[in-house]
């Protein structure tokens, strides 16, 4: 099993849109960065589980937890015209974009704030991605020992 933290803003795409989603569960798509793709497309798997992170807000930080509940497929999005998402080189026969579905499992007991894993940059979370200077991925891996001292902090 792999750990990932997944960045979304609350104003596109919130905990309680997930909330709200059948069977608490939905494509995570949209994701528009090579880097990104290529972790969603290679290294994620049914099982996998990842923090859902609210960015861009008045109070950044961790609100939930999911499961990835398959592996990365073509993201659709990227051939709808309709879709804020809609990318106009896309082809369906070599796609250029991936998706991944994720359930949510549960809120945090609270929010574990950018604050709250920031205190514990030199430490415990030595090396996390969320935490270096200039980082704007939207999917993150996460060490095991990070995981879990991250859940130690509910």
């Amino acid at each position: 099993m792999k750990y990932w933290l997944l960045k979304t803003e609350p104003s596109t795409f919130s905990i309680e849109d997930l909330e709200q989603a059948p069977q608490r569960t939905t494509s995570w798509d949209g994701v528009r960065n090579f880097q990104a793709r290529n972790m969603l497309r290679d290294g994620m798997r049914a099982g996998d589980r990842a923090f859902l992170y609210h960015s861009s807000c008045k109070v950044p930080g961790i609100v939930g937890i999911v499961g990835i509940v398959s592996a990365g497929y073509p993201d659709r999005s990227a051939f709808d015209p309709k879709d804020p998402h809609f990318d106009p080189a896309g082809d369906p026969r070599t796609p250029r974009w991936y998706a991944v579905d994720v359930r949510l499992e549960r809120r945090t007991k609270r929010v574990i704030t950018l604050e709250d894993l920031r205190r514990h940059a030199r430490l415990a979370l030595d090396g996390l991605v969320l935490l270096r200077t200039g980082n704007r991925l939207s999917v993150m891996p996460l060490t095991a020992a990070h995981w879990h001292f991250i859940l130690s902090l509910e």
